[in-house]
């Protein structure tokens, strides 16, 4: 099917995010996130600078997470690229996560503590979009092998994924057979 979108397909931008899990001991998980902007040409400021084309922004953010109770002992943050030596000011703007526990309200949290002046958008976007993934991290690493029926971890899948999307709603047929069982 041909989109009615179809624009010449010279890139301009291009934003990339990417997060990977990696088991650190039996019970932590590693959840590494990157962020890449690349410009495919050179572009202007409203102030007249210029800027040549390629990486824009190159950002990595770095959790060590507690699969018990998903709360985050470490983290560590990199600006590989960044557009201009002040953003190096806000490398610590999400160094009050340490203590904090993935659940809901994180995003919330997060745009509190670093969000608008107080940090970088760009690390916050990451950081946000990283909190789904660890969800996702957290079960591969639990689930690498058959276990019985345990009803507190299927409380915490409760707890964590209840009224998170449709398929989770809290009437919904998935959400009734884990309750079934418990």
């Amino acid at each position: 099917m041909k989109s009615q979108w179809q624009a010449k397909r010279e890139k301009i931008h291009s934003r990339n995010i990417e997060i990977s899990t990696y088991p650190y001991d039996g019970q932590r998980i590693i959840v590494e996130g990157s962020l890449k902007d690349d410009r495919y040409q050179e572009s202007y400021s409203v102030t007249g600078e210029k800027f040549p084309k390629g990486v824009i922004h190159h950002m990595a953010i770095r959790l060590l997470v507690n699969c018990s109770n998903l709360l985050i002992e470490d983290v560590d943050v990199e600006m590989k690229s960044i557009p201009r030596e002040v953003c190096r000011e806000t490398i610590d703007c999400l160094a009050q996560i340490k203590g904090f526990t993935i659940t809901k309200g994180f995003t919330l949290q997060i745009k509190k503590i670093a969000g608008g002046t107080k940090g970088c958008t760009h690390l916050v976007e990451l950081l946000t979009t990283m909190a789904p993934a660890v969800i996702q991290g957290y079960a591969a690493h639990q689930s690498q092998k058959p276990t019985p029926f345990d009803s507190d971890r299927a409380k915490a899948i409760l707890h964590f994924l209840t009224n998170t999307c449709h398929v989770w709603r809290e009437d919904g047929p998935l959400v009734a057979m884990f309750k079934r069982k418990l």
